[in-house]
């Protein structure tokens, strides 16, 4: 008779049947069209990620000058291993398109049925159209701004943002020192010289960069903002105590009198809120700076009016001011590298994956940039700004 060996405790127990996801590596064809927006330099890869993409089995063809306004030729992205043509519609023909603004109406009408677009949205600016057309073409798009890392943040969001909050200062910084439009001011803080007063308005990640730039040329900063919460992360990310209140009129006014600098950097759930008014910008010094990084979303500021890389600037008041949206555009080539460095190593992961498809049931944060699915509306922000209604993405990918 046998002897009879005794189950364990963990095999008695049921276990989940694990369904394994068969995954093939597949090589991407990227097509990187020139971008065609006003003002738009920028450029999704640099030709070290080419490079390193082509060196991976994908292939790249791009647009002759698309990385003109970020100072790349069309050379170096030749040498790193793509394809350069003059033909728009054999880029747009490409499985997948890679842009940095949402393309036109008439563009996606270029694109094959069920391509794959990594773009931005820029939800505020689109039109019901855009979506209609996607739609219509059966397109998977995956935003730049939805996109979530580990975290759970916004990788692309904060890096521009990052950019932002530090060009606001420079730029402030290089107008304020102009004896045609601003006052032959020094930004900072030198031995004997009462330093310059800057008031910045929001603390979110623009503002936290803009106070550290500030901070560090030896400025007083002064932070306005309703979110106590926000106010204290600010602070207690900061090597050195600073002032910082909610928003409160009659204190705010008595600060704007006395800046040199003020930011506008506040945030609203469909356009920024006006925390100042006209009567404030007229009680300012003359030849002091506003620059409204809010701009993209309306402006924080009753006196701020659309302006252009061209003409930046506009007086008001006597207060010079700065409202060019898209600062990250300024600095096209330090935005373009920051964008690559994002977008790589997730190409890279959905070629490894074998396509979209499996790419986003393997990576959450990839999934949450997906808001339309073969034509699919799948983000229910997107749907509530169009009307329309939208599909949990989770039913759609298994």
């Amino acid at each position: 008779m046998g002897i009879v060996t005794p189950f364990s405790k963990q095999e008695l127990f049921p276990h989940e049947e694990k369904l394994e996801i068969q995954i093939k590596k597949s090589n991407l064809y990227i097509g990187i069209p020139k971008e065609v927006i006003f003002q738009e330099k920028r450029v999704c890869l640099t030709p070290e990620a080419v490079n390193t993409l082509t060196n991976n089995g994908h292939q790249v063809l791009l647009e002759a000058g698309a990385g003109k306004g970020a100072d790349y030729s069309d050379k170096e992205y030749s040498e790193a291993g793509a394809e350069i043509t003059v033909d728009t519609q054999k880029v747009f023909s490409c499985p997948i398109i890679l842009k940095v603004e949402p393309p036109t109406v008439e563009e996606i009408k270029m694109m094959n049925d069920n391509a794959l677009l990594v773009s931005a949205i820029q939800l505020k600016t689109r039109e019901k159209s855009y979506l209609e057309t996607l739609q219509q073409k059966k397109i998977t798009a995956l935003a730049f701004e939805y996109i979530k890392d580990l975290d759970g943040s916004y990788p692309l969001i904060k890096s521009l943002s990052e950019i932002a909050g530090k060009a606001a200062i420079m730029i402030a910084s290089e107008i304020i020192g102009n004896h045609d439009s601003g006052k032959g001011l020094l930004l900072g803080n030198i031995t004997g010289v009462a330093p310059t007063e800057v008031v910045i308005l929001g603390a979110g990640t623009v503002a936290e960069h803009a106070v550290k730039t500030s901070l560090g040329l030896g400025a007083n900063v002064k932070v306005f903002d309703n979110s106590v919460s926000k106010l204290r992360r600010l602070q207690n990310q900061l090597n050195q105590p600073i002032f910082t209140s909610t928003i409160q009129d009659k204190l705010l006014f008595k600060s704007l009198r006395r800046c040199d600098v003020v930011i506008g950097a506040l945030k609203g759930k469909n356009r920024s809120p006006v925390v100042v008014s006209q009567t404030m910008v007229e009680n300012m010094k003359k030849g002091a700076v506003i620059v409204d990084v809010s701009i993209d979303t309306g402006g924080c500021f009753e006196t701020s009016e659309v302006t252009t890389h061209k003409k930046p600037t506009y007086i008001k008041h006597g207060v010079v001011h700065y409202c060019v949206p898209n600062i990250a555009s300024r600095y096209s080539k330090t935005a373009s590298l920051t964008l690559s460095n994002i977008l790589i190593p997730y190409l890279l992961e959905i070629g490894e994956y074998g396509g979209i498809e499996t790419a986003i049931r393997c990576n959450n944060g990839l999934k949450n940039g997906i808001y339309s699915y073969h034509g699919i509306l799948t983000n229910k922000k997107v749907g509530d700004w169009f009307g329309l209604p939208s599909n949990e993405i989770n039913l759609l990918v298994f």
